[in-house]
């Protein structure tokens, strides 16, 4: 606020209310150096990835429609599911704050981190007080967002990931391309390879079955969760009513980590606050059936601050914005916030399935990540954005709002984005091609004379009445259809020639007669 004083003061300024920033440009990973048409190019090029991903979906989308299907009010718990996130959205400023006084209440220490920098900086700090050079991860997609493994390693401090589809991806020197399975892209022997190549120690001999893979990973993971002092987690849901967090998981590995070392740092983005301990009901419902197809996880774990003597006597909760703010502050786009990452989406969607996540750039690939990623980062932060072109990298088919367990509306909000992204990008050729347009349209004899002129292009165009190849700025719609060439007569000029006039008498006629007909046997 600023106040004008001096002899022509006239009162105060209150100003107008500031953007709420987005998160930084070039920190995390949410923004790719391409944009989604030249990497998915170079993706669908990839065999071996449209076979993994094919089969993997088509998997989880049938186990999915099977538990879904067994539940007679599985579309109300989709509306309870629904409305509690909206209205945690409309009172997440109060929801927050009784977060924090309740973890402080039972002995945690509240940190609020603007963006990935503060949370990275934050999470350091606290492990550095530990005098441990190691932690252990949970599967965490917040700590993927804001790149806190490179970070920690920038630092001098390990973080293993113990999930054994991120630790796959960790020791390929890769990066996730899925929300729930984030080595989706990779086959069973391009991990045996991975894991001869990286775990010390492992067995020459290893076969590429799921369960010697598994056994190879836990044999590796085991030492390290008995003799870990720090762990780094996300969080499915925080309690505001109870200061409880939860994380769901289905290998055990999350058990080990919240349970065994002595300092527990969970980072949680705000919008994954829940308001009662109530609401978990409904929620441990939606997400299993959606992300694996299962009835439950096999692993539900929930805690509640620092218990003496049991789990971790040091207990961190890092609450991150991260444009989660300004997403907050868009009123149409806010909806994304809704998410629970559960990954329905992507199995659904046709774009995804044959590009698969690294084309989208983001740590949130597919339906859901082409809406969350600009409005967390913004699509203008420089020339040539690559985020202004996620909200474009969809069919629009709607099947993703069709599966999303929170029913947030995917289609509408990618549309709103389009909206926004045309509004700011200024002139452009074709803003200026539909100005155009529009002033032709809006003048009938000079629209008349135009489409006599476009139809002198039936003189060039192809043996089939077809354009294949259209001039710029106009060579984008030709790339991937042929241009059907103006007709010999438009409808405007045969509707006032001789011919349509007596082709509308005669359709009034018939109309007249069928009325007429309609009438008699009524009688």
């Amino acid at each position: 606020m600023s106040t004008t004083t001096g002899p022509s003061a006239r009162g105060t300024f209150l100003g107008m209310p500031a953007v709420p920033p987005r998160s930084p440009y070039g920190t995390g990973h949410l923004r790719g150096e391409r944009t989604f048409p030249r990497a998915a190019h170079d993706e669908l090029d990839n065999e071996q990835l449209r076979r993994n991903l094919g089969k993997a979906t088509h998997s989880i989308r049938a186990k999915r429609l099977d538990v879904t299907g067994e539940l007679p009010d599985w579309e109300a718990l989709r509306d309870a599911g629904s409305a509690i996130k909206t209205d945690t959205m409309n009172r997440l400023p109060e929801l927050l704050e009784q977060l924090e006084r309740k973890v402080t209440e039972h002995g945690g220490t509240v940190h609020w981190a603007r963006d990935g920098i503060e949370a990275n900086e934050i999470v350091t700090r606290l492990v550095r007080r530990t005098g441990s050079d190691e932690v252990l991860k949970v599967k965490s997609m917040a700590t993927q967002e804001i790149g806190l493994n490179e970070h920690l390693e920038s630092q001098g401090i390990t973080a293993l990931e113990t999930d054994l589809a991120e630790l796959i991806v960790q020791l390929a020197d890769d990066r996730p391309s899925h929300i729930l399975v984030p080595a989706i892209h990779r086959n069973r022997d391009e991990i045996r390879e991975i894991f001869l190549r990286r775990i010390p120690g492992v067995d020459p001999a290893l076969g590429a079955t799921p369960a010697e893979l598994a056994a190879a990973a836990r044999a590796y993971l085991r030492e390290k969760f008995m003799t870990a002092t720090v762990a780094v987690s996300g969080a499915n849901f925080g309690i505001a009513e109870t200061g409880t967090l939860s994380v769901v998981e289905s290998e055990g590995n999350g058990r080990m980590c919240l349970t065994l070392p002595e300092t527990l740092i969970t980072v949680m983005g705000i919008e994954k606050v829940l308001p009662r301990f109530q609401d978990l009901e409904v929620f441990l419902q939606l997400l299993p059936r959606s992300s694996t197809g299962e009835r439950m996880n096999p692993y539900t774990s929930l805690w509640t601050g620092v218990t003496p003597g049991d789990g971790p006597q040091d207990f961190h909760l890092v609450l991150l914005d991260n444009g989660r703010t300004a997403a907050l502050a868009d009123t149409i786009g806010r909806e994304a916030l809704n998410c629970i990452r559960c990954s329905a989406c992507l199995n659904v969607c046709p774009v995804y399935e044959r590009t698969g996540g690294h084309a989208y750039g983001s740590t949130y690939p597919g339906p859901i990540g082409a809406v969350l990623t600009p409005q967390l980062a913004g699509m203008h932060a420089a020339k040539d954005d690559p985020n202004s072109s996620l909200p474009y990298a969809s069919s629009l088919c709607g099947a993703c709002f069709d599966a999303c367990p929170v029913k947030i509306d995917i289609p509408s909000l990618l549309v709103e984005l389009r909206h926004q992204h045309t509004e700011q990008s200024g002139m452009t050729a074709e803003k200026l091609a539909m100005k155009t347009a529009a002033g032709v349209m809006k003048q009938p004899k000079l629209f008349t004379a135009a489409q006599r002129a476009a139809g002198l292009g039936r003189v060039v165009a192809g043996r089939n009445g077809t354009f294949s190849r259209l001039p710029p700025p106009f060579r984008g719609w030709s790339d991937s259809r042929d241009t059907p060439a103006p007709p010999k007569q438009s409808f405007r000029s045969w509707f006032a020639s001789a011919d349509g006039a007596a082709a509308m008498r005669a359709a009034a006629e018939d109309g007249a007669r069928h009325s007429d007909d309609d009438s008699q046997e009524e009688q």
